[in-house]
């Protein structure tokens, strides 16, 4: 790993909404390492006991679970209103917001699977960007996780490909909305490893995403699609946003 000087983040106010799944906590993690605030809301309240069940006692006074259904515009909206109302604002937003889809080619999905693989995700990724990006601090980021399905078609799981290439431009024409007033990130993954993914050695872990988004939270880089899928393209990273840290 780099010899980087652990960003801090004290006083940061960061959003993770998907926060309680295998790629979320691993974030969430990296983010109160840094000593940043986090908010993460989840649906279940026995998810959110069970995720906080894992944290480390120091840190459980900067973390923040809710119970909320952020999913549509109007939840979205007012998770970004109250969590603006209880902390002050909101820096950071990480969206790790998803999960795999597989078994059915493009000619046999029906209704449901439409809605819910492709429309149900990209409502929730579209009404979390609608409503957290104009409140973001002028020196936070919005980071969307991506997989590599959104460049390669992956047979039998066409709707995950066709939902995170909606996502990849999503970022970029958040992006190029935004201009210098906010930074808009895609963190592009392949696989990765997980406290429920054990996975081969190559994969870049769920914790080196979240140093990943922590170190763009500290930087001045500017928005792009940031490739995610090992040490190497980690470490590349990590020096980038070194030489752009904030003072």
């Amino acid at each position: 790993m780099s010899n980087q000087q652990p960003t801090d983040l004290s006083g940061r106010r960061v959003l993770v909404p998907g926060g309680t799944g295998a790629v979320g906590e691993g974030v969430v993690r990296r983010y109160l390492a840094a000593g940043a605030d986090v908010v993460v809301p989840t649906r279940s309240r026995s998810r959110s006991d069970e995720f906080a069940a894992l944290l480390d006692d120091d840190a459980i006074a900067r973390f923040h679970l809710v119970v909320h259904d952020y999913t549509t515009f109007a939840g979205a909206a007012d998770l970004v209103a109250q969590t603006t109302h209880f902390l002050g604002g909101v820096d950071d937003v990480v969206a790790p917001i998803g999960g795999w889809w597989a078994g059915k080619t493009l000619a046999k999905i029906d209704q449901r699977d439409w809605d819910s693989a492709f429309v149900g995700l990209a409502t929730t990724h579209m009404a979390m960007l609608r409503a957290a990006l104009p409140a973001l601090s002028r020196t936070g980021a919005y980071s969307v996780v991506v997989g590599d399905s959104s460049a390669y078609p992956v047979p039998g799981s066409g709707l995950v490909s066709m939902e995170q290439s909606a996502l990849a431009m999503m970022q970029r024409v958040a992006a190029a909305e935004a201009g210098d007033s906010r930074r808009v990130f895609a963190l592009v993954l392949g696989p990765v490893r997980s406290r429920v993914v054990a996975g081969e050695p190559e994969w870049i872990s769920a914790e080196q995403i979240g140093a990943a988004a922590v170190a763009l939270s500290g930087s001045t880089l500017p928005s792009a699609a940031i490739p995610l899928h090992g040490t190497a393209e980690l470490e590349r990273l990590l020096a980038q946003t070194d030489a752009a840290s904030r003072p």
